[in-house]
């Protein structure tokens, strides 16, 4: 009786921190959303415009708090890819929550570049470079 009331007591504890590990913040929200757009604008080539990596380390920056917590993001966003493409990837880097969370956010993104390949690409690619995450060539 005593070994199960600890064992109930510990999985309590362990429960709801495990359950909020799961859940992005907003500013990893918002910088994920912003990550994937991008991604989905040249993965649909898009003309005229191309990564900025600087600039996307930046803006995670302002929105994470430091360049550490924007790589961070960044190598889960690409763990994630990888995963979703069965190919090899860094376990200690993949965050369900953010496969999860870009998956929607690409299907959304890419299913208006599709049906409106002129106006999405345009809106969609002057909102990254605004951002700071595309720039025009």
């Amino acid at each position: 009786m005593n070994i199960k009331l600890i064992a109930i007591v510990l999985l309590s504890m362990i429960a709801p921190e495990r359950a909020r590990a799961a859940i992005l913040t907003d500013a990893e929200a918002a910088f994920l959303e912003q990550l994937v757009t991008a991604a989905a604008v040249l993965e649909q080539r898009c003309t005229g415009y191309e990564a900025d990596g600087a600039g996307g380390v930046q803006l995670g920056a302002r929105l994470l708090g430091s360049p550490d917590a924007a790589m961070a993001m960044i190598n889960a966003f690409d763990a994630a890819i990888k995963a979703n493409d069965g190919n090899r990837y860094e376990e200690s880097r993949y965050r369900p929550e953010v496969a999860e969370a870009a998956g929607q956010t690409f299907k959304q993104v890419r299913a208006e570049l599709i049906q409106d390949p002129e106006g999405a690409c345009a809106d969609y690619g002057e909102a990254s470079v605004t951002r700071g995450l595309l720039r025009r060539y």
